[in-house]
């Protein structure tokens, strides 16, 4: 498996931190789950409205 180093503000990185506590996740699982819900939504693949909710918060909060 690939490593990728990534930037993100640390308020961020606190929110991450505290959804991945809350589910008993692992950051990367948290990230890594995140991202596939946004691939699926960019692709049109049958996404759902949750799915495009998250996928549009990640996009805001990565690019804001």
């Amino acid at each position: 498996m690939a490593k990728v180093l990534i930037s993100m503000r640390d308020e961020f990185l606190e929110q991450v931190d505290e959804i991945a506590e809350t589910e008993q996740r692992t950051r990367s699982e948290l990230i890594r789950q995140a991202l596939r819900e946004y691939i699926t939504t960019r692709r049109g693949r049958g996404a759902s409205t949750r799915s495009k909710q998250t996928a549009d918060a990640i996009e805001s909060l990565l690019l804001g």
